[in-house]
Order: structure tokens, then sequence, then C-alpha cells
């Protein structure tokens, strides 16, 4: 990847990983499914209106839209709002490179290798391990809320690399467009139009704050640079950097909310995180990448408008005699040595 690409991806996951704790915050104005739908009602509108229509099919837009919106944020929403503390959601809900990974091979014939088959194994062990953790004194039923959203992750990350859309923001704003009346149905449903009108009535300044970074920076800008990165790349190269986001996430979350990490969460990290890298094959990708450089450099064709070798000009352009009268042929000129590149 390119280094302005890196940092980019860098930058995102920073945003997601301080998103967590903002969410948390957010919890606090809003029942979960509103607060997600006004979270993509902020994105879409009025930004909708002042871009041009997607460049790929419809079925890209209302599959992400569904698959991102309703399901990812959907179950991640509810399941912090049940309980599950934000550091430990950022960290949980990395999985979904593992299920990028199975459902890239299924779709895309991004065929994994054994070493990350064996990263899969050891990122589920770290799953065990936080699942344990989180029963021993939180609630399981969030735990599994956030998993399911990792999993709907890794099928909008599928998604979007078959969609390879040309205009990422495009892309991103018509599709937070979609889940806002999913969502806003299924929160009359099951959170009632009394708790949903009673959060609207209390809305502040602090509020709106929330609904516009989680609208605007995280989604808008967050998935849209995301989905340019996966248009550019393939999913299992675009992966590894959610690494960072539990790193952003939990040290945020500890320092904004004051959250505690025990020792088994800090084992149930290093497993996910560890068995993540190797299920995004970070280090082969390096290598490869370097290979794939390397020989490009050495089979790049010699540039034409590059002056000639000396020596090349006499045996393409007759020199100017110097004086009247034919000029008698001179022996041959020498040929120029071929540089590696020509000779390849």
């Amino acid at each position: 990847m390119r280094p302005r690409h890196i940092a980019l991806a860098v930058l995102v996951a920073a945003l997601w990983g301080v998103n967590f704790v903002v969410i948390e915050l957010g919890l606090d104005h809003f029942p979960p499914l509103l607060f997600s739908a006004l979270r993509f009602l902020a994105a879409a509108v009025p930004a909708i209106f002042l871009l041009g229509r997607p460049s790929v099919a419809w079925k890209w837009v209302v599959g992400v839209g569904l698959v991102l919106g309703v399901g990812k944020f959907g179950l991640l929403f509810i399941g912090m709002g049940q309980g599950m503390p934000a550091g430990l959601s950022s960290l949980v809900l990395q999985i979904q490179a593992v299920f990028t990974a199975l459902f890239a091979a299924l779709a895309l014939s991004e065929r994994p290798g054994r070493i990350r088959v064996a990263g899969m194994a050891v990122a589920l062990a770290g799953i065990t391990v936080a699942a344990v953790d989180e029963g021993a004194g939180g609630p399981v039923l969030a735990f599994v809320l956030v998993v399911g959203a990792a999993a709907c992750w890794g099928v909008s990350n599928v998604f979007t690399r078959r969609a390879a859309p040309k205009d990422a923001l495009t892309f991103m704003v018509w599709v937070s467009a979609v889940p806002v009346l999913p969502l806003l149905g299924l929160s009359l449903l099951f959170e009632g139009p009394d708790r949903d009108a009673e959060a609207l009535a209390a809305l502040d300044w602090s509020g709106v704050g929330i609904i516009l970074f989680v609208a605007w920076v995280s989604t808008v800008f967050g998935f849209g640079a995301w989905g340019f990165l996966l248009r550019q790349y393939p999913a299992s190269s675009v992966a590894p950097f959610t690494l960072l986001v539990p790193v952003f996430g939990m040290s945020s979350a500890a320092l904004a909310l004051g959250e505690d990490v025990s020792p088994l969460r800090w084992c149930a990290a290093a497993l996910l995180v560890g068995g993540v890298a190797l299920t995004s094959g970070v280090g082969l990708a390096t290598a490869s990448g370097r290979r794939a450089a390397a020989d490009i450099r050495v089979r790049r064709p010699a540039d034409p408008a590059a002056p000639p070798p000396p020596g090349a000009s006499a045996s393409r352009t007759p020199s100017t005699p110097t004086c009247p009268g034919p000029s008698r042929p001179g022996p041959p000129p020498a040929a120029a040595p071929r540089s590696p590149a020509a000779a390849e």
C-alpha cells in the first residue's frame, strides 16, 4: 500500500476507536435503534441532495445499507446499550477480519492459506477468552450481539469490494440513506414511540455534537475512506488496519470512561489481535508487496523520452558532413551497451 493510503487507514482506525466512546456517551441520550437512525439520517441529509447518483448498481447500495446500517450498527448499539463496555466492543468487533476472510473466500475466491487458517483459530480462541471474561461479570447476550455486528461488517466489506464504487463518498452517503426508515420502524416497534419522543424532546447541544461526530466523521468520512481503500486493494490487505481500532478504543475508553481492563481481557486482546494479524496476512502481504514492487522495477521498459546512450544516435540519424561532396562510409559505430531493463 502507498504511504498516504497507510496514513489514511491509520486515521480511520483512530476515529473508529474513539467513536466507541462517543457511542457510549450517545446511548445516555437516545435509545440504541433511534440513535443509529439519527446517525444515518444526519450522514445522508443534506449531502444526498448535493451529490450525484452512485456509480454502482442499486442492489449494492441497498445491500450494504441494510447489512452495514441495520445489521452491524443496529446490533452494535443494542449490545452496547445492554451493557457491553465500549473498550471491549472495540476489541470484539475486530473479529470482522476473520468473517471478511471467510466471506471473501466464498464470494471473491480469495482463498486463505494455512497461516491464515491458523490465524482464524487463534482469533477465535481470543473471542472465547473474551467471552469467558465477559460472562464472569457482564451480559453474555450483549457480547453475542457485538459478535453478530462483526459478522455483518464482514459481509458489508465483501459487498463493497464487489461493488467497487468509483466515488466512495457518494456511495457512502447513499448507503447511509438506506437504513434510516428500517431503523426508525424498528425503534418504534421495540423501543416505543413514547421513549423516542422523550429522547428527541430532551435533545441538547451535546446530543447534537454526538450525532454529528458519529454521522459525519465516523460514518461519512470513515466508511467513505474505508470503501476507497477496499476498491484500491484486496479486502484481506485492508482489514489488518482494524487491528489499531481496539488500541485507540480501549485506551480512549480507559481515559474518558474509566473502564478497567482485567488480565484475562489483556490475554484475549493479545490472542485476538495476533490471530487477526495472521488471518489478514500482515507480514505475508508486506513481503509479497515488496517482491512485486521489485519485479515491476526490473521489468519496467526503458523510458522512450530518455536521451539515447552515447553512440546510439549515430546508428539512427546520419551525421551532417562537414565538407561538400559525398561522404565515405566509415566503420559502423559500436553498439550501445544494453541496460538490464532493456534486456528484459
